[in-house]
């Protein structure tokens, strides 16, 4: 003999119920079964709705009652097209029953217990009776039969209590002498000993499958809902949630209890006293595994789920006059018990100076004022504080039965938190280690779940959600990068690396689950909303996506003044904007401090070099213990490429403007032959040097004209560029002169730096840098006459990409 139970959203529908019907007479093939039913999805909650309107002189519970008839009238009519009538009428006789009930709430202005019992009750009749007549339309040997009749309670109405002994006796002699093949129980109602009708309480269906699958001792109980089982987490928060093969009851009960609503822990204790397992399936997706629920889950994986308790209160009652002194912990919770307050977590300091409990947030107002009011001598005498509440919280919990024999379950799960800077309120944890929980807010749940759920349960991939500001060519080409490598840096690196966020200077674009990557441009043009600077990090911190990266490609001040508040909601930033860097060193260590402080990167590789690891290179240096005593270098890929083009057969603008069509330059060209753009870069690797040093130390000799230097926009500069063009060649004539090459050159020495346009003389390291290259001579302690030289392209949206590229993936391996 089988026993199943469905749902209410498993006979939420007409379709749903020829999915129960289906797999009910597959089932009697072989098997006698019992099903137990729940009322049609979202009916309980539509009766007690009625009755509340009714209570308070609403005639609009004639609406409420009006809308139940019609899915159930429709229901019957959709499964059963033909010779309905009898159905129909006797559907309609109940439904009237049911308005009369509704009508006498109404006039007498009271909703009791017992006449909510009877209210509710009418949802499983209904959906029972309409499941076992569409059977025996379709040839079925089935019959319903009322559980009033099996089932007998106490009269503590809305959550009875069962007598066993009667019940049992009711069960075993009705299925001893039945016939039929199926036998449909409405579940979740009950009759009194004294003959009132009743109802089990919360997960009352489930109770009632139980009670019958334990009188009968059934070899196991299916529970048929509308999930594939029990996941490692909730599939709507965490995507990559997976069904569970096999869990120990304990495993199952630990994951019921915080927020795993397949399964109502008290309901299903009669079946957990006999050790029947449970095996829980998917209406929708028969032929999917399900999960089995049994005393061994005989599996070798540490932790089996992660779930969560949301709108949690936490209070502390604290105070120097607890310590030492017995009786507190009695009369918190003998107060608390005497107001029917449910405590969901406990923990204690070993000092005894503080207790701190979570319960609901519903409850935490009540609890206050009952705590305070019990210790208002203490209080008054400044023996312990008023009750502390906080609220808007959650508990998360790791929950597995092997996590006892495994070491260091508790450290991965709050370093790996920690790591993106989730705040842990209070932890619990039970010398049983089959459950470490922890109290976080509210808005870092999705967050907080699936940061462990990728570390226990997704082979250690780590996911990077980027989000890139200035998706012009050096953006595009990032954007472009990234798309070519993500499958290889899935498989080889463990990083899943999504965009989420684009913007340009006109739109940005935002999917929590991964932009398409294959037509972002026309995503961004033509779905895209206003772009917005505040708007774009307003989105970033609301959408709170683990590993988030903000890359900023645009060569913005406003957008660099943004990085603190990135940093300070834990969201790395990655950034070729030479800007912040370079701003006053006040604002650079201030930065450096809240990535540090945050445990939020970040990352400037791009601002020297492009692609080349001159700043990681440098910080290798410094960290391993080496000092910087000199620095010689080339740095612009922008002036390079400008001076090995020009000579004396050729037109310095000519040369200016091939440079910045080819993106060798930013937009303004003045950034960079001023030699502002250099400064800027030595500024910085002085500054990672260990120097504190700002852009105005810095001696910059320009080689422009003083035209060009006084020029108010870019035409105007490239005008100065053609008219004095003998300055520029009388620079190229001098160097030619000397057997030299031109070269813009940055210098540190001994904590100044300097920058301008130098002859250099053939022989010299950067005598024969060609085309964009850059070139970094480090001289330290230990380089002290040949230093350290990194040399390659210093200029170009592909290199430059790449750089940023790199800063990422550094981040997904740290």
């Amino acid at each position: 003999m089988k026993v199943l139970k469905f749902g209410g959203t498993s006979v939420g529908s007409s379709k749903n119920i020829n999915n129960v019907v289906s797999i009910l007479t597959n089932y009697a093939k072989t098997n006698k079964v019992i099903c137990v039913v729940s009322a049609v999805g979202g009916i309980t909650d539509k009766l007690l709705e009625a009755g509340q309107l009714a209570q308070t002189k609403n005639s609009s519970y004639k609406d409420t009652f009006n809308t139940t008839k019609t899915i159930h009238l429709d229901i019957v009519k959709e499964l059963i097209p033909t010779n309905n009538a009898e159905v129909l009428k006797t559907v309609e006789a109940t439904l009237n029953e049911l308005k009369n009930l509704l009508d006498g709430i109404y006039l007498i202005n009271e909703l009791s217990p017992k006449t909510s019992d009877k209210l509710v009750s009418f949802g499983e009749l209904l959906s029972s009776y309409i499941i076992a007549e569409t059977l025996k339309d379709r040839g079925a040997n089935a019959e319903r039969k009322n559980s009033q009749e099996l089932i007998t309670t106490n009269s503590n109405f809305t959550k009875a209590e069962v007598n066993y002994n009667i019940t049992n006796g009711h069960i075993k002699d009705y299925f001893k002498d039945s016939t039929f093949d199926i036998t449909i129980l409405p579940g979740f109602i009950s009759k009194s000993i004294t003959g009132e009708i009743t109802t089990l309480g919360r997960g009352g269906s489930d109770f009632t499958a139980a009670i019958v699958a334990a009188a009968l001792e059934v070899e196991q109980l299916e529970i048929w809902t509308d999930v594939s089982g029990m996941y490692t987490a909730n599939p709507k928060l965490v995507k990559q949630a997976m069904p569970i093969d096999k869990l120990s009851y304990q495993e199952a009960m630990e994951l019921s209890h915080f927020g795993a609503k397949v399964l109502y822990p008290p309901t299903v204790q009669p079946v957990l006293s006999l050790q029947i397992p449970i095996h829980i399936k998917n209406t929708l997706e028969p032929e999917a595994v399900g999960t089995i629920i049994s005393t061994n889950s005989n599996t070798t994986n540490t932790a089996k789920g992660i779930t969560n308790i949301s709108n949690v209160a936490l209070l502390t009652l604290q105070g120097n006059g607890m310590v030492g002194i017995p009786g507190f912990s009695r009369r918190l919770f003998q107060t608390l018990a005497q107001e029917k307050i449910n405590i969901i977590l406990i923990t204690q300091a070993s000092s005894e100076h503080s207790i701190c409990f979570g319960i609901d947030e519903k409850d935490a107002a009540l609890a206050k004022s009952a705590i305070d009011t019990e210790f208002e001598n203490e209080i008054s005498l400044k023996k312990i504080d008023p009750i502390l509440v906080e609220d808007n919280l959650s508990i998360i919990a790791l929950i597995g039965d092997n996590m006892k024999s495994h070491q260091g379950i508790s450290g991965k799960m709050f370093s790996a938190l920690g790591k993106n800077n989730i705040n842990i309120r209070a932890i619990a944890q039970g010398a049983s280690e089959k459950n470490i929980s922890a109290v976080i807010a509210q808005n870092d749940v999705k967050k907080a779940l699936n940061i462990l759920h990728e570390v226990f349960f997704e082979g250690n991939i780590k996911q990077l959600n980027v989000f890139i500001t200035g998706v012009g060519n050096v953006g595009e080409r990032l954007v472009e990068q990234i798309k070519q490598q993500r499958k290889y840096l899935k498989d080889n690196l463990k990083i899943n690396l999504r965009v989420v966020g684009l913007s340009n200077s006109r739109k940005m674009l935002f999917n929590e689950d991964g932009l398409s990557l294959k037509d972002w441009k026309q995503q961004l043009e033509q779905d895209g909303q206003a772009a917005s600077l505040e708007g774009f990090l307003d989105t970033v911190k609301s959408l709170n996506l683990r590993n988030s990266i903000f890359v900023d490609v645009t060569a913005n001040k406003d957008v660099a003044d943004l990085y603190s508040s990135y940093l300070k909601h834990s969201i790395a930033v990655v950034a070729c904007n030479k800007i912040a860097c370079s701003s006053t060193f006040n604002k650079y260590k201030e930065l450096k401090t809240l990535s540090y402080k945050y445990n939020a990167p970040y990352l400037f590789e791009t601002n020297v070099g492009a692609g080349l690891p001159v700043i990681d290179t440098l910080n290798n240096l410094i960290a391993s213990g080496d000092k910087v005593t000199s620095i010689q270098a080339v740095l612009s890929g922008s002036l390079n490429f400008v001076f090995n083009n020009f000579n004396d057969s050729t037109k310095f603008y000519d040369v200016v403007k091939q440079a910045a069509a080819e993106g060798y330059t930013e937009p303004d060209p003045r950034i960079d032959l001023s030699g502002v753009d250099v400064a800027r870069k030595i500024l910085i690797l002085a500054r990672e040097s260990g120097t504190e040093m700002n852009l105005e130390d810095i001696e910059n000799t320009p080689f422009l004209s003083d035209s060009g230097l006084k020029s108010d926009t870019v035409a105007d500069f490239y005008d100065t560029l053609i008219k004095d063009e003998a300055h520029y060649q009388s620079l190229f004539a001098s160097a030619k002169a000397n057997n030299s090459q031109l070269k813009y050159v940055a210098e540190f020495n001994n904590g100044k730096a300097k920058v301008g346009l130098k002859e250099i003389p053939e022989g010299h390291p950067f005598y024969n840098l060609e085309g964009k290259d850059n070139i970094v001579m480090f001289y330290t302690q230990r380089y002290p006459e040949q230093p350290m030289i990194i040399k390659g392209a210093g200029a170009g949206a592909d290199v430059t990409a790449s750089g940023l590229f790199a800063d990422i993936i550094r981040i997904g391996n740290n």
